[in-house]
């Protein structure tokens, strides 16, 4: 019973916290994956690895996606 009662009582507390985490993450995840879309098509441009510029892109990104939302 006792353990009902804390469900009922966490899941919606948990819900609203991944609900904010996922807002406030927009920006970062967009930043991710336009970098790493980028990345992968510069570095397929130029005879490179499209992964390791995929993987390059997408931390430049996310750390513009991470200033966005600081700055914000």
């Amino acid at each position: 019973m006792a353990k009902r009662v804390t469900m009922r009582i966490l899941t919606p507390i948990a819900g609203l916290a991944l609900l904010g985490m996922t807002v406030t993450g927009c920006a970062i995840l967009a930043g991710t994956a336009v970098g790493a879309g980028a990345g992968a098509a510069v570095a397929a441009g130029t005879g490179n690895d499209p992964g390791k510029g995929a993987l390059i892109g997408a931390g430049v990104g996310a750390a513009a996606g991470t200033i966005y939302t600081i700055t914000k």
